[in-house]
């Protein structure tokens, strides 16, 4: 464990412009071997410029002396920086159009993530090489020109606070700080894009996956709690919870190793054993290395942590880094995780830069003695760091040969900040000089012009616009922050420690809004545990279709339970917020999943029930006319005679039609049979009644006019009769030709009686008349049934009185039971109510009527004799 002390590094960088013809190199400032190189002479005429960088390279843990560094630690990874910084430099150096007469040099400073170092290497810019006087410098061949830093926020605090009173610019290549002090957030240019497109980019990534059940776990500083600030407003608007937000602990170097430990290992846990399958990591390089080494700890302390599959999503702020133990240490807890890098491309040459790389050949270079002890397990002659028993070096190690996890061979996101804050600092002195010097023959005074107008750099370095060596366009927008996409990477990592970031997309935050976002899901390796399926990040299942979300009381918006919809309502998606009716001309299903067309119905001739009815109609229609045809026959006996035979003819005939009336309510309604069913129905039972009603009361005239002396011989007749059947007809008529100027029966469609079915009927139009249509009949039926119960005990072979007043009862009988029966049915129902009452109202008054006469008609003519009807 006492290693873990010295994994924190802090890196400083710095631009140095050198003489025209110069080769720039890379020296290292580290006390025990301070070496300010500048190879080259000063030409004639040309102009010094240096480029200071201060980066996190290195750690130690104890004090350094003069001689000896102990427990040095190498951030394998960083290191790629300062390569990327001398590869750029070369670059420009070799390219005469861009910097005539002017050579780059550079310097780098190593502040092992202290504070007292990177203000220690702020001071040595302005000293004189090689004596520490801080304020003092007459060195006229170095010239700074700008401060590159990197790749930790913190650093740059500390930086500005004396290097900004100079107005020396500082570019940062890394995790942008927050700067309180707006004077110091002059002098700072950022090759890093605006922390909030990032932040917009991670939330189209999420709704693109539907992720809105997520941790967020963020570096103790003030950008990470500026990042949590924008995450939690942003998020929560567009419907995304967060299960937790956790601080990862502060890093320490200090002897109270356990208790880091602890705090480490307690963070970890509440990662893992979270329900959220997403967990967001805003972080910087260094935290890659603590956490890879969590697992290792909690099993080395005997601390089991049942974990659960996550996906990483992290920040392009934090890359891949690794400490020399830590080379043969798995990395698959990063596959299939998903990172944000600045979008780069390749840059032509720098693979091949990096391979010639060695220890024998670069002698400027002092840090690549560390790094080569480190990557390579062995020593190099005259080494500077406490040795360990290792072998010696062969001389034949290859960069290319290392893994991944060691060394990267192509350009990373921030080296390839580092390599466009060098162009953007060469451009920059380009556009100055072509404007500054225009009017300007001798050269050496643009030595004392770089010395004494070095602020006015800064415009230049927030509005150049140049194209780089890769061939991509860099910009700035009118505030002078980068105008940048980012790239999604895909991390695959492989058990022999190395890995691939494949780009399956891209975040274009100037961009329409739904082109922001462009992703190939199909070409993403998820971790493992998910079985290379996409995973689902909520706080509980999704409510299947057919159900609806309800909030539960305690928890976040994201947390529900799912109730179903209620009768007649449906949901058709996953989690919804409220069940919806459907159209009217649908109806739900049974798991209230969908809508389903109803079916169009009504009563048809074609259905079993409608037959029914037809049949039946037919068969009492056969029956009436055989009754009506017998009658004819015997027209002239004395049965048939004897009860009005004209008025017996109009009831058959009545009747008749009666039995034809159901045809004109089986089938599909119209606008011209609506009106006219109910008004033949309401009119030809009134006829038929009206006979009846006159029947009766002809009946007890009959008999009240044998009395000697009675007046009531002249009322016995065929007027009287006639009278009575037109009169009753006429106020029919009357009441229905009302009803068609009212508000006449029309064809409807009822949507809401059958839940499945659309009824198409005839509407009443005014119910209203409808049961006045009714009421007139029961009135006319109260009457003849009143009239003929009280003549049923009249002395006459051939009295109608009983069998009239059996038949108003069935008739009475029938229709009153109607009128609830109708009410309570529905759709095509309501019409076989309709009809059945009908047919059987009138079969009553064929049956009950008729049936006596027909048997004495048909099997006792015996009876049928006027003897017999004077009997009594």
């Amino acid at each position: 464990m006492a290693s873990f002390t010295v994994l924190v590094l802090l890196l400083l960088a710095q631009w140095v412009s050198c003489t025209p013809e110069t080769k720039c190199t890379i020296s290292n400032p580290l006390p025990i071997q301070y070496k300010y190189y500048q190879s080259g002479n000063l030409n004639i005429g040309g102009i010094i410029s240096q480029i200071y960088m201060i980066s996190d390279l290195t750690t130690f843990r104890r004090h350094m002396s003069e001689d000896l560094v102990e427990d040095l630690m190498v951030f394998l990874q960083n290191y790629q920086h300062i390569l990327s910084l001398a590869f750029t430099v070369n670059e420009i150096n070799e390219m005469s159009s861009l910097l005539p007469n002017v050579t780059l040099g550079v310097h780098v400073f190593n502040s092992y993530f202290m504070a007292r170092w990177t203000y220690l290497a702020s001071m040595e810019l302005l000293s004189t090489k090689d004596r520490f006087i801080p304020n003092y410098k007459c060195d006229l061949q170095d010239n700074t020109i700008s401060v590159i830093a990197g790749p930790n926020s913190h650093i740059c605090q500390y930086m500005a606070n004396v290097l900004s009173i100079y107005k020396i610019p500082q570019i940062i290549y890394g995790s942008a700080p927050l700067m309180n002090n707006y004077d110091q957030a002059d002098f700072f240019h950022q090759m890093f894009p605006d922390d909030d497109s990032q932040t917009m980019g991670i939330l189209q990534l999420l709704l693109h996956f539907k992720w809105i059940w997520i941790g967020v776990v963020f570096i103790e500083n003030h950008t990470g709690e500026r990042f949590v600030q924008n995450v939690y407003s942003m998020f929560s608007q567009k419907g995304i919870c967060f299960d937790f937000i956790e601080e990862l602990p502060k890093e320490s170097f200090s002897t109270d190793i356990s208790r880091m430990v602890d705090d480490w290992l307690e963070t970890y846990r509440i990662i893992m054993q979270s329900t959220s399958s997403v967990v967001i990591l805003y972080g910087e390089n260094q935290i890659m290395i603590f956490l890879r080494m969590i697992p290792y700890v909690s099993v080395f302390e005997d601390i089991p942590v049942k974990t659960k599959g996550k996906v990483w999503i992290m920040t392009a702020q934090m890359e891949f880094t690794s400490l020399p133990f830590q080379k043969i240490w798995g990395i698959d807890f990063i596959h299939g995780a998903l990172s944000f890098a600045v979008s780069s491309k390749e840059v032509l040459g720098f693979e091949e830069f990096v391979r010639t790389r060695n220890p024998a050949l670069e002698s400027e270079d002092s840090f690549i003695n560390v790094f080569w002890e480190q990557a390579f397990e062995c020593s190099l002659p005259k080494a500077f760091i406490d040795e360990e028993t290792r072998d010696s070096c062969t001389g034949k190690e290859k960069m290319e040969d290392l893994p991944a996890s060691v060394f990267e061979m192509g350009m990373t996101g921030q080296s390839y900040n580092v390599y466009n804050a060098v162009y953007n600092v060469a451009y920059a002195l380009q556009a100055m000089y072509s404007s500054k010097f225009r009017h300007r023959t001798r050269i050496s005074r643009g030595r004392q012009f770089l010395q004494n107008q070095l602020w006015q750099l800064h415009h230049y370095l927030r509005s150049v616009s140049f194209n780089n060596s890769a061939g991509e366009k860099v910009s700035f927008d009118q505030n002078g922050k980068l105008i940048a996409a980012f790239d999604i990477i895909n991390w695959v990592t492989f058990p022999n420690q190395s890995f691939i970031r494949v780009k399956v997309g891209k975040i274009e935050p100037m961009a329409q809004p739904e082109e922001v976002l462009t992703i190939s899901a199909d070409d993403i390796l998820w971790p493992t545990m998910f079985n290379q399926t996409c995973p689902l990040s909520l706080c509980n299942s999704n409510c299947p279709s057919g159900y609806r979300k309800t909030k539960t009381e305690g928890k976040p918006f994201c947390c529900y339970e799912c109730l179903p919809c209620p009768k007649g309502k449906i949901s058709n998606q996953n989690d919804m917020d409220e069940c919806f009716n459907c159209p009217e001309d649908h109806y739900p299903s049974n798991k209230n999943d969908v809508c389903i067309p109803k079916v169009i119905s009504f009563l048809s001739h074609k259905e079993p029930l409608g037959i029914s009815l037809a049949t039946t109609a037919i068969v009492f229609i056969s029956l009436t006319a055989l009754i009506l045809a017998i009658f004819l026959k015997h027209r002239d006996t004395p049965i048939v005679k004897a009860n009005n035979r004209n008025l017996t003819y109009t009831l058959l005939i009545a009747l008749l039609l009666s039995f034809l009336c159901p045809f004109l309510f089986i089938g599909q309604p119209d606008k011209w049979v609506c009106p006219f069913r109910q008004i033949a129905f309401g009119i030809i039972f009134s006829m038929a009644v009206s006979c009846i009603l006159a029947k009766t009361i002809i009946v007890v005239l009959a008999f009240m006019a044998t009395k000697p002396g009675s007046k009531m011989r002249k009322w016995v007749g065929k007027r009287l009769s006639n009278t009575i059947v037109l009169s009753c007809c006429l106020v029919q008529f009357t009441i229905c030709v009302v009803w068609l100027a009212i508000s006449p029966p029309f064809p409807d469609s009822d949507m809401h009686s059958m839940s499945e079915e659309i009824v198409l009927q005839c509407n009443e139009g005014s119910t209203t008349m409808f049961y006045i249509v009714l009421g007139f009949m029961g009135f006319l039926t109260a009457v003849s049934f009143t009239v003929a119960f009280l003549a049923r005990n009249l002395p006459d072979s051939f009295n109608e009185a009983k069998f009239i007043t059996f038949s108003m009862l069935v008739f009475c009988s029938v229709w009153v039971t109607f009128v609830p029966t109708y009410l309570s049915t529905k759709g095509e129902y309501m019409v076989a109510v309709e009809i059945f009452s009908i047919l059987a109202s009138a079969a009553g008054l064929l049956c009950c009527i008729f049936s006596p006469k027909c048997y004495i008609l048909m099997l006792r003519p015996d009876l049928n004799k006027k003897e017999q009807l004077i009997k009594k």
